[in-house]
């Protein structure tokens, strides 16, 4: 066992976990787990839930964390110097410094990820801030014991209307808890309203995936802007100085010299799909776009989409599409390729009937931001076959010179095994990629240096061109 000597008390004794010799030096390079392979022997009886220091073999000092010995990951560090307890106060204390983070960075904002689990030094804790609405997720048996702690905290340092827990995930089982949702404090309206990139957006908090929304692509979403316009030319649309009623005017004109009055006649056509609640078509609404197809698999996702959408003033532009990505992009590109051979002297396809593919449709921009296709380190092999499948029928209904927008926030798909399968997607579909963009997650989710466990988010966007 360790001690310390907390000021003004006497010296007090904690247990302690001394690490095995052959371990990798992690917690040394500030990484926040302890595994059970790693413990070489527990000094004293510590409780679950509670904390222990952390020492290495010759018995020097590492961290304090708090001990589940029903989880592989025994220890979850919360500091890197003796603290004697996890309170009220101390979780105040943290929390004020998370809010601080936030009002740095996303100084107008009033929704995003509060804190961030262990990179905002508060492992298997997650807040989710919508306004005055919180939304909390308790991952570890170390954060139940303190639930009342936690809510206390956020009261003092956020004062909010209400708080709304959703530990509803499987994590909760391997750590001996089961899975809860529910009130926790004040007023917690099933709907809450916020805004993100100025866009007004819906949350069902209650029933909507995770927290019920994800920030974590914030900035992403809002790096479509520049792919949004530029198009009319490819219509035959150009600026050209016209007189009208106000004079001399640089108005768009068609081919047939006629002025264009449709205001988004320079904008993308756009498909997004796994939409959730619609957020990327939000975006490619505000930035220009002519016409997103909004598609989802879920009829609850596409209810809050259509609700957003129509918050927004965006309906006349979106289109709702309930289906399967895979098999509605699949759908597409049979009917491409059915259109392509009909249109080739050289098939002597019979033309007099009607086709036999459905769809045949293609988009100038299509994004795809699945949910984790890879939840364990033995399922990254179907995940890789599952994002190699939907980006290689997604380039094939790329317009020429158009745009993939791409993502996984699978963690166990590591940003190689990603690009790799971006890249053989790409040779089988006889395209040439343009890398634009390459992102992880926004701000609100910082990332340790050296956690792996914390790059989850690959983001990018590719230029489409056929070989």
């Amino acid at each position: 066992m360790t001690s310390y000597e907390p000021k003004g008390e006497k010296q007090l004794l904690r247990p302690s976990i001394i690490l095995n010799r052959s371990r990798k030096k992690r917690i040394e390079r500030s990484h926040p787990w302890v595994f059970q392979s790693e413990v070489e022997r527990v000094e004293g009886m510590p409780v679950s839930g509670a904390l222990v220091d952390v020492l290495n073999a010759q018995g020097k000092y590492m961290a304090t964390g708090y001990y589940n010995p029903a989880s592989q990951i025994v220890v979850r560090v919360v500091a890197y110097e003796p603290i004697e307890k996890m309170d009220r106060e101390w979780f105040r204390s943290r929390i004020e410094q998370c809010l601080s983070h936030r009002d740095r960075f996303l100084p107008n904002a009033s929704a995003y990820r509060l804190v961030y689990g262990e990179a905002d030094f508060l492992p298997g804790l997650v807040v989710d801030r919508f306004d005055d609405v919180l939304v909390v997720q308790i991952l570890t048996l170390g954060m139940d014991v303190h639930r009342q702690d936690i809510v206390g905290a956020l009261v003092d340092v956020m004062q909010p209307r209400g708080i709304y827990e959703r530990s509803d995930v499987p994590i909760r089982e391997r750590e001996g808890l089961e899975q809860t949702t529910g009130v926790l404090y004040g007023e917690c309206p099933r709907h809450v309203t916020v805004k993100e990139n100025e866009l007004i957006i819906e949350v069902d908090i209650a029933e909507g995936q995770k927290t019920g929304y994800f920030f974590d692509q914030r900035e992403n979403r809002a790096s479509i802007a520049p792919l949004m316009t530029g198009w009319g030319r490819r219509s035959g649309i150009v600026r050209r100085k016209m007189e009208s009623e106000n004079g001399i005017e640089l108005l768009p004109v068609n081919a047939n010299g006629k002025v264009v009055t449709y205001p988004w006649w320079d904008g993308a056509t756009v498909l997004e799909c796994f939409a959730h609640t619609g957020s990327f078509t939000l975006n490619a609404c505000k930035y220009g776009a002519k016409k997103v197809t909004c598609l989802d698999i879920s009829e609850h996702a596409m209810e809050s989409a259509r609700r957003n959408v129509e918050l927004n003033g965006f309906m006349d532009r979106v289109e709702f599409v309930v289906a399967d990505a895979f098999d509605y992009l699949r759908e597409q590109v049979r009917g491409v390729e059915e259109r392509v051979e009909r249109a080739d002297g050289e098939k002597k396809a019979d033309t007099s009937k009607p086709m036999t593919a459905g769809g045949g449709r293609t988009w100038d921009v299509v994004i795809l931001d699945p949910p984790a296709f890879a939840k364990t380190r033995g399922a990254v092999e179907g995940a890789y076959r599952g994002y190699k499948d939907i980006n290689l029928h997604g380039m094939k209904l790329i317009n020429e010179g158009g745009y993939l927008v791409t993502a996984s926030c699978s963690y166990h798909m590591r940003p190689d095994k990603f690009m790799q399968a971006i890249l053989d997607a790409a040779q089988d579909a006889g395209k040439v990629l343009r890398l634009i963009e390459w992102r992880p997650a926004g701000k609100d989710h910082p990332q340790i240096a050296g956690v792996d466990e914390g790059h989850y988010l690959k983001f990018a966007i590719f230029e489409v061109r056929s070989k």
